[in-house]
């Protein structure tokens, strides 16, 4: 009946960070609208970085994230790095990836089986998770202990690493230091097929995206810490053009700001990843991938929590060759030296591309800075889903239609300021 309403509250949702609220209106059978309200305040950190020496940036922007800081510090390393005209010795480089593929690890674990795997198992939570899935839980434990070994070894402790700075790293360690991360991630990869096996039985909606991807991409392995900057539309480009192509807006129910590929939404993080660069995977991750029953593409978000699985067996093994190959550099790191110039850095955060960009003075002083998070520029590409989900289950319950929307806004880990709660949830219908 025309003008009847029909409303749905849901005050918090639980396993993803962030603050914020989710308006839903049904009119006559249709979704008119479906917004994801971030209503948390500013944090300002484009703002209070002006003014600041240009070597700062990694150690304050580290916090905007205690569960991908080394994402933060290594696309301001890249940006700050080409601004200053620097190029890093490959030992270097290789560490910087190492330190990344500690975080990858610990972050798509803490998804995996803390954020995630409850939806698929009926579950409220992981209190729930461990009574009734207590050796899942352990492995997952165990492995995320693996990731923050990484980080702490390498970027002295595992949130927010204070080792890392412009041009490299304060100190590299020897050898005989990181032989036990080796011993270590050994089991750990172990841990990670199982994880992957375990993840790949879960029960998926038949869903398929149709969004522009965008990931960054190498020819010679999957690309972490840096790249070129490719779309599923088949365009690639350079960091330093990442403003030419990606324009942000602000739209009046959210406090982030959103973001349009050449004018289009689109989606980054592990699907644009895994589907775009999929032959780039080792050889263990793809037969894993595989067995899993992804093909050479995926664009089911519900199956994201299957390539971050695939993910993190990569990460494990890249560590361990890595690791098995590594000199301690002669020195840890490149003197930098400041000029006036712009610089633009990307690399893979587990959620997806993160793009920083500074403009620093010749007095070492930083004038202007952006810093784009994948966050922001999925909440188009989200808001796009949940209208099409809820749109093919208006005959849902209440109760139902909210677990559903609770369960599509996590496949996307949206990680918004780090905190329990994320999410309020209004559904009118009519």
């Amino acid at each position: 009946m025309s003008g009847r309403r029909r409303e749905l509250t849901v005050r918090a949702l639980a396993r993803v960070e962030g603050e914020g609220r989710l308006n839903v209106s049904v009119r006559d059978g249709q979704v008119q609208r479906a917004e994801l309200n971030i209503y948390e305040p500013p944090r300002f950190f484009e703002s209070f970085l002006r003014g600041r020496d240009f070597r700062e940036p990694p150690d304050i922007t580290s916090r905007i994230c205690g569960i991908c800081p080394v994402a933060y510090q290594v696309s301001a390393c890249n940006a700050l790095e080409q601004a200053c005209g620097v190029e890093l010795d490959e030992p270097v480089l290789n560490l910087r990836r190492l330190l990344y593929c500690g975080e990858w690890i610990a972050s798509h674990v803490l998804h995996i089986y803390f954020l995630h795997a409850p939806d698929f198992l009926g579950l409220p939570d992981t209190i729930a998770l461990a009574e009734r899935h207590r050796s899942a839980l352990e492995r997952g434990l165990a492995l995320k202990k693996a990731g923050n070994a990484i980080l702490e070894q390498v970027g002295g402790r595992p949130i927010h690493p204070v080792n890392v700075r412009i041009g490299g790293f304060h100190r590299a360690p020897t050898r005989a230091e990181l032989a036990p991360l080796a011993e270590r991630l050994r089991r750990a990869l172990d841990d990670a097929l199982d994880t992957v096996r375990w993840v790949a039985g879960f029960d998926f909606p038949d869903v398929d995206l149709d969004h522009d991807l965008l990931a960054l991409h190498r020819p010679d392995r999957y690309a972490v810490e840096d790249g070129q900057i490719r779309s599923s539309t088949g365009s690639s480009f350079a960091a330093a053009q990442f403003p030419d192509h990606v324009v942000e807006h602000q739209v009046p129910h959210s406090t982030a700001l959103y973001a349009r590929l050449d004018g289009r939404r689109y989606l980054t993080g592990p699907l644009a990843r895994y589907t775009l660069n999929s032959a780039q995977l080792s050889d263990t991750a793809r037969q894993s991938a595989h067995a899993a029953g992804l093909g050479a593409q995926c664009r089911n978000p519900f199956r994201s929590i299957v390539v971050r699985a695939v993910e993190t067996v990569y990460a494990v093994e890249e560590a361990l060759r890595l690791i098995a190959g590594y000199e301690r550099p002669g020195r840890p790191g490149t003197q930098v030296a400041a000029r006036a110039a712009t610089g633009h850095g990307v690399s893979e955060a587990p959620r997806g591309l993160l793009y920083h960009r500074y403009e620093l003075g010749g007095d070492g002083l930083i004038r202007s800075a952006v810093i784009v998070p994948p966050t922001s520029q999925n909440q188009a590409a989200v808001e796009h889903d949940l209208r099409t989900l809820i749109a093919g289950h208006l005959e849902l319950s209440d109760a139902d239609l909210t677990s559903l929307c609770e369960r599509v806004i996590r496949n996307y880990d949206p990680c918004i300021s780090c905190a329990t709660h994320f999410l309020d949830l209004t559904i009118d219908r009519g």
